[in-house]
This record gives C-alpha cells, structure tokens and sequence, in this order.
C-alpha cells in the first residue's frame, strides 16, 4: 500500500496539517522497526507533533517517542507504564464496552476504538459502528480515537458522534498525492470539530 517511505508519507502529512502519528509495522524486524522510528522520532520532534510506535513500548522508550499504542494482546499497560514513565502517553486499541472501560481503570491516556467500518488494513473483529461509538464516549473520559474504515465521506459522520480524533491509512497513503488527500481529511476533521463546539 505505502509507495514511499515511511518519512516520506511524514513530511507529506505534516505539510497538511497533520500532528499525530503512530508508526504500525507488524512484519519488520525489530532492528528495522527501530531505525524507521527513530528516524520518524526526529522529524516528528522537530515539528513540534506527536508520535506514537505501536506495539513497542521499550522501542518508543529507545527513539524518544511521544508513546505507544497497544493491542489488547501486547505488554500490559501498567508494565508499558513502568518501560515509558508518566510523561508518555499509552493508548490502547480497544473492540467493546469492557475494554474500553479496564483500559481506562488501567491507566491508558487514550483509547482507539473500532472498526468502525469494514477494514483491509487489519483484523479488528466484528464493525462497531458509529452508534457504539457514542456508547463508548458516554462511558469513559479519557479521548476515543475512531478507527477502521474511515474515509473522506464518512470521517464527518464519525466525528458528530463523538469522536476526539479519528486514526487514518488507507485513505491517506493510498491516495494518488498523499498531501492533498491529507489536507482534505485535516479540513473536514476541523469543520466537523467546529460544528461539535
């Protein structure tokens, strides 16, 4: 799917506006997912924006990464807490009600929750859907990141629901010009946020 690096999808994201990242490698080597992100580390730190390894607490930890993101099969929040101290953030992916609700008991500064449409990009299990969204936003306190599934025509719908931010490939770095496709989602997240405040 991606057709240029890694960084390079970066620096076309940042461009747009974008100031969360979270770098997903599921079949490099570990050595191979450490030097991407701690390339990406700088670019991001440089910009003043977010970035987020997934799975990997102590490879977040090495590149000085703003955090990690964890499956619910991963290292367990409070030993990623232990590897990341109290100043980086900790999300959890999350399909249900009760996960959502122990990750937050747990300590998670955000959750990513979803599908919430049919996805390619990974097995998430059954789509929860926009109304489960709002279900999940009414029972923790913490930011829900809506993910699976979001395109430019239904990330409007997502937001209106509740969402704190929604979670993007495909849409993005599949896109014939990654920039504008981002610009695009960047502008309707921001109207969409504007019609919710």
């Amino acid at each position: 799917m991606l057709r240029v690096s890694p960084e390079h999808a970066m620096k076309q994201a940042l461009e747009a506006g974008v100031r969360f990242f979270q770098y997903r490698n599921k079949s490099g080597t570990r050595k191979s997912i450490y030097e991407t992100s701690l390339l990406l580390s700088r670019i991001s730190r440089d910009a003043r924006a977010c970035f987020i390894v997934n799975d990997h607490a102590d490879i977040a930890v090495a590149v000085d990464a703003s955090g990690v993101h964890l499956g619910q099969d991963d290292l367990p929040i409070e030993y990623a807490r232990k590897l990341l101290g109290k100043d980086r953030l900790i999300g959890i992916s999350t399909h249900n009600l009760e996960q959502a609700r122990t990750a937050e008991q747990q300590g998670a500064d955000y959750l990513g929750f979803g599908p919430m449409f049919p996805t390619a990009t990974k097995d998430a299990g059954r789509v929860q859907g926009i109304g489960n969204l709002a279900v999940i936003k009414q029972a923790v306190s913490i930011p829900v990141i809506a993910i699976g599934g979001i395109t430019h025509d239904n990330v409007r719908d997502v937001m209106l629901n509740g969402a704190d931010g929604v979670a993007v490939i495909t849409a993005i770095l599949a896109a014939p010009d990654i920039r504008q496709a981002a610009v695009q989602m960047v502008r309707i997240f921001a109207d969409s946020r504007r019609e919710t405040s």
